[in-house]
């Protein structure tokens, strides 16, 4: 009989199992009857499902399978052997996030498939489904003739039902996922990443990703014929299957976020809750926060990595973040470029990297014991090239050597090539090459993270696997990179376009919290590039993309010249109790209420694309019977980021009450940010 053990904290139902020996199809529904899915087989006996929504077809059958490198495929001769049906409804708390308390009320269904042929081999297919999606996952038991799994391919696939759009950036990608979203029909995608956004023409949307990515390679979501996709997983490392596990094992959770509306889609905690609850036991030492750092300098490069004349993590260099960082209220200062390493041909793994000892014109205990002095935390940097075999040789010192001086969070780095990054070779002497997002470089990751959890300190990834909610398990996995942030606006040809913001939210930070490195107020890039964003859009980004780590990336004399603007970014939390889309419209806007954790002020963003908009929000999720002061930060009524007025700005405040509307005009490329503060 198939055990089924519902994971939680608090209140939890479940339901008696029902187990049915049968062919015909086994069916689950959400908990409020809209969404149904269907588990059997086809004539051939190849695994499929199907989901519907109020009746109407959403996933119409697709297939699930595998293709091994050394066996018979695990794709057809299969018959329902048993299924089970559960069901659960708890509640558990984030110790950080976009809110504190998430419910997690599902339906499941468990089948097991067994091949009629001689093999006689099984495989077990799980699903759970919540109103608004459908998280599922693959189990390979252990058995005789699949003691050990060799996947060439997984062959699971999602046939959309009906035409509609997508959002999405290209899977296999040079350049990983820092990419410019494209908008087509959905039968015009070739290989994304994942997420992948899309609306259906009938109104509904939908968002496919995969939650609890471990020892397994990342999806890419490949259409084979038109709108039918299947699960593509990123090559093996030095020419090694994709997979390699012994069994028993199960796959990552495959999931479908529906929802009617694009705030459906964004409050929605679906690969949090599938998910394993938090392994690191007291994590009071995960600290959300602000900070600067020696970093836009060297984008600009005003500064340099390597040492030289221009070297920018130099003692004196640091010092004087450290002050600017006391001064205004930044728990942390990252300072990049401080270790040896930097002055050869570093990028794509040909590097010499050392995680513990500094340049000559920096002295690391100095500037830690500086800024320890001053109530400053140095945000430590790993940049490895691509090359994860010198650093896993030297994590455990360099994490140590962190923990020591007190620095409890890391920025890691992996600048190579899709397909350039360089790991031990264990059948012999050498490196072999695999991808960011392969099954070597996703248990790198997680060895990175619980290496770096035995000394307290939190990891934020740069040039990542994707993140697929694996920070409610790990905590100190507090953000990632994994989309085109910040710098691009520095250098990039072309920068961030003016809908980059309202894209990301519907598309990347459906995934989880990114560092986008915000606050550049001076919106001035290399040379005399500008970014396509005003000043009120730049303090929105502090509301509407999330990330308990929050960086003021501009230059410390530009953030200097903004005081209002400054103290804005000061006093806005990086930790939230609730989190709430009011308005929205993929790759056009989106206005976002969160509350702050530690006192009961609101805050409100919006941003836009490169139309003038506003969107009427209704202030809904004030408390009853209290007056609040909005300050009020927006767009200039001149306000264009393709002018000279795209500093204007305009902060105001005004009273407002539970219920009441609130209409503020987004210029062009613009946006607001507001503070709503309980009157005393």
């Amino acid at each position: 009989m198939l055990r089924y053990s519902m994971m939680g904290l608090g209140l939890m139902i479940a339901a008696a199992p029902a187990l049915a020996q049968h062919a015909a199809p086994a069916r689950v529904m959400s908990p409020d009857g809209r969404i149904a899915v269907e588990v059997g087989t086809d004539n051939d006996g190849r695994p499929t499902y199907s989901v519907s929504r109020d009746g109407k077809p959403v996933i119409a059958p697709s297939r699930i399978g595998f293709l091994l490198a050394d066996a018979d495929p695990l794709t057809r001769n299969f018959r329902v052997e048993a299924s089970e049906a559960g069901a659960a409804d708890s509640r558990w708390e984030q110790p950080w996030g976009e809110r504190r308390f998430v419910r997690d009320n599902h339906r499941s269904l468990k089948v097991r498939l067994k091949e009629t042929s001689a093999l006689a081999r099984m495989i077990e297919v799980e699903f759970r489904v919540f109103d608004d999606g459908v998280g599922f996952r693959t189990h390979l038991p252990q058995q005789p003739n699949l003691a050990t799994a060799h996947i060439a391919e997984e062959a699971t696939e999602f046939t959309i039902a009906e035409p509609g759009v997508a959002w999405w950036i290209q899977g296999g990608d040079w350049n990983r996922y820092e990419q410019i979203y494209a908008k087509t029909p959905i039968d015009a995608v070739s290989t994304a990443h994942t997420p992948i956004t899309m609306k259906l023409d009938g109104g509904l949307h939908l968002s496919f990703h995969e939650a609890a990515l471990v020892d397994y390679s990342g999806m890419w979501f490949q259409r084979i014929e038109g709108r039918r996709f299947r699960t593509t997983l990123s090559p093996g490392a030095g020419g090694m299957p994709k997979v390699v596990r012994a069994a028993p094992f199960h796959t990552p959770w495959r999931t479908i976020r529906i929802a009617e509306t694009p705030a459906g889609l964004h409050d929605n905690d679906l690969e949090l809750n599938l998910n394993e609850p938090n392994k690191l036991g007291d994590v009071s030492w995960v600290v959300p926060h602000k900070y600067i750092g020696i970093w836009w300098e060297m984008h600009l490069d005003k500064w340099t990595w390597e040492t030289g004349p221009r070297h920018g993590a130099t003692t004196e260099h640091a010092r004087g973040h450290i002050d600017f960082a006391a001064k205004h209220g930044f728990r942390g200062v990252l300072i990049e470029g401080w270790n040896k390493g930097w002055d050869g041909p570093w990028f794509g793994g040909n590097s010499d990297f050392s995680f513990t000892e500094a340049t000559p014109d920096f002295d690391f205990k100095a500037v830690t014991d500086y800024a320890r002095r001053k109530g400053v935390r140095i945000i430590g940097h790993h940049e490895t090239g691509g090359n994860i075999t010198d650093y896993e040789a030297q994590l455990d010192d360099a994490m140590k050597l962190y923990a020591d001086a007190g620095v409890d969070s890391v920025k890691t780095g992996y600048v190579a090539d899709a397909g350039g990054i360089q790991a031990p070779n264990r059948a012999g002497e050498g490196n072999i090459f695999g991808w960011h997002d392969g099954q070597r470089m996703v248990q790198h990751h997680l060895k990175v993270v619980e290496t770096a959890a035995k000394y307290k300190i939190s990891v934020n990834a740069h040039e990542p696997v994707k993140d697929t909610g694996l920070r409610r398990t790990y905590p100190n996995w507090v953000a990632r990179e994994g989309a085109r942030g910040m710098e691009y606006n520095a250098w990039g040809s072309p920068g961030n376009p003016a809908n980059h913001e309202a894209t990301l939210i519907f598309t990347r930070m459906l995934s989880g919290p990114m560092d986008f490195t915000p606050g550049v107020l001076s919106l001035k890039g290399k040379g005399d590039t500008w970014l396509n964003s005003t000043l009120a859009k730049q303090l929105s980004l502090y509301v509407t993309l999330y990330s308990p780590i929050q960086m003021a990336a501009d230059l410390p004399e530009n953030l200097a010249k903004y005081p209002r603007e400054l103290d804005f970014i000061r006093r806005v939390p990086a930790d939230w109790a609730d989190t709430r889309m009011l308005s929205g419209e993929i790759g056009e806007h989106a206005v976002i209420a969160r509350k702050d954790r530690r006192s009961n002020d609101w805050y409100v963003g919006g941003v836009t694309d490169d139309q003038r908009r506003t969107p009427d929000i209704v202030l809904d999720f004030l408390d009853d019977g209290r007056s609040y002061t909005a300050t009020i930060y927006r767009d200039g009524d001149d306000a264009d980021f393709r002018t000279d007025k795209r500093h204007s700005i305009a902060i105001e405040t005004k009273q407002v009450r539970k219920g009441e509307r609130l209409a503020i005009p987004m210029a062009p490329g613009g946006g607001y940010a507001v503070r709503l503060t309980p009157a005393r």
